[in-house]
């Protein structure tokens, strides 16, 4: 046996040992969870609730002594509770699809890897899902830092019956798929709308001669690249695995900090965390001054808003909805004065949800 080996054999039945503990902690962890889905059970509580989990994750980071980073901390616990959940129910989750997808990435950071994953052709059957109950939650695009709002999300938001239940932040990697890894061939790069807009500089100075087609989705222009040598995909790591291709190029998104807003939505509503974010569209007459009014009592109570988007009302007249998230939470003192005196003011007023706020 070499120096090396003889240095690292102990370490190596110490790793073993500690994961044996492990394992048998996860188990008694993976028992008490189910306990307390009997108890639940008796009161048909929800099974998922992601304020709860917000809070056991915050409370181990802050306790954490290292060498474990934050994230790793979250990431881990986060398969943890995902699988002590699915002891007691697999939760079906509605994505846009199909496998591959940033949508299904989205679900799965926020839900784990413990779900049964239910891939929907659009946005709108992400929301039919839930709305007819086919799925417990689903997870949307709303916004990307490039390219602004997801229009037809917004449209959604304003007329389902469903709450904003989270929020999941994904830097956006995307990259230059093919099956062979090159562009001998290759005509035609196919991808999302979206991802086209976001990559077209890259495009434009490294593969100008390529024809650009939009698709329903990154994944479905992965999945028609394996089938057809003629076409190139933008997609990210996930569909890529997903359909064994080979990367061109890596990383071609045009903003290195490209990052898309994801919610997820269902009928749970939250619980105030101490971090947490309520979503809003509100309407107003067309008089002079009226928006500035709207948001008045915003400040009069101290109340920060995090973001501002406007959206043309849809009935063939110049007026809007405008969808606001303002950081608390709707049960909190000074917001909920806030939004019963903007109820008051506004036109038209919804409230989607008060949830716990990304992290990113």
């Amino acid at each position: 046996m070499s120096t090396e080996e003889q240095r690292l054999a102990p370490l190596r039945d110490k790793i073993d040992a500690l994961d044996a503990k492990i394992l048998d902690l996860l188990s008694q962890r993976a028992q008490a969870a189910q306990e307390v889905g009997h108890v639940k059970g008796g009161f048909a509580s929800p099974i998922f609730r992601p304020e709860r989990e917000r809070q056991v994750v915050a409370k181990l980071q802050e306790i954490n002594q290292g060498p474990l980073l934050p994230d790793g901390i979250a990431a881990i616990w986060r398969e943890v509770m995902s699988a002590c959940r699915a002891l007691e129910a697999r939760q079906t989750i509605a994505y846009l699809g199909p496998v591959g997808t940033f949508s299904e990435q989205a679900a799965q950071t926020y839900f784990g890897q413990s779900i049964a994953g239910l891939p929907c052709v659009s946005i709108d059957e992400v929301f039919k899902a839930v709305e007819k109950g086919a799925a417990q939650f689903g997870v949307v695009p709303v916004e990307n830092s490039s390219e602004g709002a997801i229009s037809r999300t917004l449209d959604l938001l304003l007329d389902a019956p469903v709450q904003i239940s989270g929020e999941v932040v994904l830097p956006i990697r995307h990259h230059l798929l093919t099956k062979s890894g090159s562009l001998d061939g290759v005509t035609t790069v196919c991808a999302h709308a979206q991802a086209l807009a976001q990559c077209q500089q890259w495009l434009s100075e490294h593969a100008p001669q390529l024809k650009r087609q939009a698709v329903s989705s990154n994944a479905e222009a992965a999945r028609m690249a394996a089938a057809d040598p003629t076409l190139a995909a933008i997609a990210g790591e996930p569909a890529q695995i997903a359909y064994s291709l080979q990367a061109v190029a890596s990383q071609i998104q045009d903003d290195p900090h490209n990052r898309t807003r994801f919610v997820v939505i269902g009928n749970y509503i939250c619980q105030a965390t101490g971090n947490d974010q309520t979503s809003l569209v509100l309407s107003v007459d067309n008089q002079p001054g009226a928006v500035h009014r709207l948001l008045a009592p915003l400040a009069k109570h101290g109340v920060s808003m995090n973001r501002f988007e406007s959206r043309p009302a849809r009935k063939g007249t110049w007026e809007y909805h405008f969808f606001i998230d303002v950081a608390g939470h709707a049960d909190e003192e000074k917001v909920a004065k806030a939004l019963t005196e903007l109820q008051d003011t506004a036109a038209f007023y919804k409230k989607l949800g008060s949830y716990p706020r990304s992290s990113i």
